[in-house]
């Protein structure tokens, strides 16, 4: 059943608000602007260096943990588009947010793009490369991270209208997860991994798209606790001690299962990355989301890797914006890049 047309007064209002103007969220049109000015292509990516770091540079151990990470890779994009197109878009109720939405869908099919990609170069095999694409059933850390991912899809997929204070409760809590959680635990661990091994002079290909993904990531998360921010000043009695006790434990699942990654990923011995480093990085991450969403620091935690530190972000900054310049891709003032590592 279609719904009407509606002049939506609150953000998660059933309907399809059909009108631009007068625009009521104009921070979600510049969203969506400043996504457009930073397009990129796979094509760009140069792996030619990395084959030979996996052939030659690289330990035993330090393989194992490219394969489970790519073998992660292969499927966790995908797993946020299905979120999106069957969650996001049809709750969000206003047009220029289902402009950045629109946005945000075609970014991940980029990244997935960029790990099918980087799939094929890596693992030649192809009987090794489906191992890749089944891992999510088949390694029980991986399986254990996609649990956690359509528990929370399947909390909402009967929701068609948000029409109570609980759906709307249970459509914003799938929206945290995947913001805060999915893109913003388990996938900053990735980058945490791309970027540990960049610092030893590997996996430059990796690295280089790695910033661009990121900086993808950095978006859809901005995006995501803009939503949250407004819906919670619209509807301020959503955000109760229930809602907070729920994103809380939501939390510290995310953590387990990624921590429990961190176990497999490292399991051979890799010099210079331990398990114990890897949770102290997820609390101080966790601390910054639960900042994100106006809740108290849980952890305290500080960042264990000198590897993620401010400069980093300046580099992913300055790299973009060279690439930006050279490509003649209009970007006007300043570009702000302000997400934690």
């Amino acid at each position: 059943m279609h719904s009407r047309p509606t002049d939506s007064t609150h953000l998660l209002d059933p309907g399809y608000n059909l009108t631009l103007r007068p625009m009521r969220y104009p921070g979600f049109y510049e969203m969506y602007r400043n996504a457009i000015r930073n397009t990129w292509t796979v094509e760009e990516v140069d792996f030619s260096t990395d084959t030979s770091d996996l052939a030659a540079k690289m330990s035993p151990a330090d393989r194992h943990l490219i394969q489970r990470l790519v073998a992660f890779f292969a499927t966790g994009d995908t797993i946020v588009s299905n979120n999106l197109v069957l969650n996001l878009y049809q709750h969000i109720n206003a047009p220029e947010a289902r402009m950045y939405l629109s946005r945000q869908l075609y970014e991940e099919s980029l990244h997935v793009q960029f790990y099918l990609t980087l799939l094929d170069t890596y693992i030649p095999d192809p009987a090794e490369r489906n191992k890749a694409f089944a891992a999510i059933e088949n390694i029980p850390s991986i399986r254990a991270k996609g649990e956690f991912c359509f528990k929370w899809i399947d909390s909402i997929q009967h929701l068609a209208r948000l029409d109570t204070r609980e759906q709307r409760r249970q459509f914003l809590l799938n929206l945290i997860c995947f913001a805060a959680c999915i893109e913003g635990l388990f996938f900053y661990a990735a980058f945490a991994y791309v970027y540990f091994l960049r610092s030893r002079g590997l996996l430059h290909g990796l690295a280089a798209g790695t910033n661009w993904v990121f900086r993808d990531e950095s978006g859809h998360m901005t995006f995501a606790f803009e939503v949250v921010r407004t819906v919670r000043e619209q509807e301020p009695e959503l955000f109760d001690d229930g809602m907070r006790a729920e994103i809380e434990a939501m939390m510290e699942e995310a953590i387990a299962c990624e921590t429990l990654f961190a176990e497999d990923v490292l399991s051979g011995g890799v010099a210079g990355l331990s398990a114990r480093d890897m949770r102290q990085y997820l609390e101080y991450c966790a601390d910054q989301r639960f900042a994100q969403l106006d809740m108290p620091r849980k952890y305290g935690a500080k960042n264990p890797f000198d590897f993620m530190d401010l400069q980093d972000v300046q580099e992913v900054t300055n790299f973009f914006e060279r690439r930006v310049s050279a490509y003649q891709v209009g970007v006007q003032g300043e570009v702000a890049f302000d997400m934690a590592f």
